[in-house]
């Protein structure tokens, strides 16, 4: 269980080094665009944006995280969340149809305008971003732990890495990835622990149940290398076939 559980540690390690956007790679690499697009505005995919779509995009831009529909309703003055979502779909189409930059994606319980991983490189140099997630070894064991084993408490996350956790959980929760999600009906009632909302958009995932099995990262091995992420070495190959 523990080395199924190291691989666990080792795809979370891999998501922060690649950031969020380099870990929608493989949705992002599928996409073909129409030869036929010209730029922006002009060609056979010109695209006019209604007011409508105008106040909402604009929403998206200024926002410094994910935004929940119903505010986006609110901000944009729109009839409904199910609006909402249609025109966020006909954005999406103008921006693939365009070769934009950006795309809008579901991250966590909202929406985020987000630029393509492929643009990730121009970005870090203009901004100089520091992107990583610096956790020592045993946290990042204990985040995997609670990512894919949610809720559970700390003696079952004990269990698990065989090693006291009580000082890798104080600090997933003062780093705001892990959260109390309630109480377990057994004796003393102890604490439950889950993932944070933050950890969600950290990692790019709408919900826990996104994060990647050892199958899926068998199969995607090839997309991440293409996104600049360095190629599993020897041990991590045989965690993958261990945890498969």
């Amino acid at each position: 269980m523990h080395q199924a559980f190291t691989f666990c540690k080792e795809s979370l390690r891999r998501a922060s080094e690649s950031s969020a956007d380099a870990w929608r790679w493989n949705y992002f690499r599928s996409e073909r665009y129409p030869e036929s697009c010209d730029a922006f505005g002009s060609g056979p995919c010109a695209f006019r944006r209604t007011p409508k779509m105008a106040r909402l995009e604009a929403a998206l831009l200024v926002a410094n995280g994910a935004i929940s529909t119903r505010k986006l309703t609110n901000v944009a003055m729109l009839a409904d969340t199910t609006e909402v979502l249609t025109l966020i779909d006909q954005l999406n189409v103008a921006y693939d149809q365009s070769r934009s930059a950006f795309r809008i994606e579901r991250v966590a319980t909202g929406f985020q305008m987000l630029t393509r991983p492929k643009f990730a490189p121009w970005l870090d140099r203009l901004h100089n971003r520091q992107t990583h997630l610096k956790l020592s070894a045993p946290a990042m064991e204990t985040l995997a732990i609670v990512a894919y084993r949610q809720p559970i408490t700390r003696a079952d996350i004990e269990a698990i890495r065989g090693v006291a956790s009580t000082e890798m959980l104080k600090q997933l929760m003062e780093r705001n990835l892990v959260r109390i999600a309630g109480e377990d009906t057994s004796l003393g009632r102890p604490y439950l622990y889950g993932t944070t909302r933050h950890f969600l958009e950290h990692f790019g995932l709408r919900s826990p149940s996104d994060l990647p099995m050892a199958e899926q990262l068998q199969r995607n091995s090839s997309s991440l290398n293409q996104a600049n992420i360095d190629d599993p070495s020897p041990d991590e190959t045989d965690i993958l076939e261990a945890a498969a």
